[in-house]
């Protein structure tokens, strides 16, 4: 019906109207016009704006907004520009390239919709000022480097210094720990990390 700016997210909406007369919202993929018609079904093709599920779909499909569990709604893939890519089809699992380049089995039984989410040039948007980070609650950021010793582990010495190794305000060395919780059940889904590493499937 619309194609509508939403304050609370980077993509735009689109408001649908089903054929009962009942309205609600879904994420816009990019090329969905107001005045389009979109499905969602077992048997519906694979086209721009439908919802089906990943064993219906052919491989090479860019898909979005991707279920992690049959019937709990779209979790992945959601934000401006993003998508992912259908590669394989193992048994019960579907394999997808996420968009951080990771990849990853879902259940095959799980809904996607098909194609990017809009407003892809979201990232190129310039703030222009400090206020409207002020705006969104961020806070500036101030280095540890330019920092006396008495307020930063980084900070003080003659000139302007690296500061050596990165630390924490507290201390703590920080950058280049992985940030992943360990352990975790998905852990298994995942067949080769964004950094590259395959992992061993149990």
């Amino acid at each position: 019906k619309t194609i509508e700016y939403d304050p609370n997210r980077s993509a735009f909406i689109a408001l649908v109207e089903y054929t009962d007369g009942e309205k609600r919202y879904m994420l816009a993929p990019q090329g969905l016009q107001a005045g389009a018609k979109v499905t969602a079904g077992d048997d519906v093709a694979p086209e721009i704006g439908n919802a089906l599920m990943l064993k219906n779909m052919p491989l090479g499909t860019m898909v979005h907004n991707i279920e992690m569990q049959p019937g709990q709604g779209g979790k992945m893939a959601r934000s401006a520009g993003s998508s992912a890519q259908l590669t394989n089809k193992e048994g019960k699992y579907a394999v997808l390239k996420m968009p951080s380049g990771e990849l990853r089995k879902v259940l095959i039984n799980c809904y996607a919709t098909v194609g990017v989410v809009g407003n892809s040039d979201h990232n190129l948007q310039s703030m222009g000022k400090a206020g409207r980070n002020r705006w969104r609650g961020i806070r500036p950021r101030n280095r540890g480097v330019a920092m006396n010793p008495v307020d930063h582990p980084m900070g003080g010495g003659e000139g302007k210094a690296s500061g050596g190794h990165p630390r924490s305000r507290t201390g703590k060395y920080a950058k280049g720990e992985k940030t992943r919780t360990k352990g975790k059940g998905s852990d298994k889904l995942i067949i080769q990390r964004k950094s590259g590493s395959k992992l061993a499937q149990g």
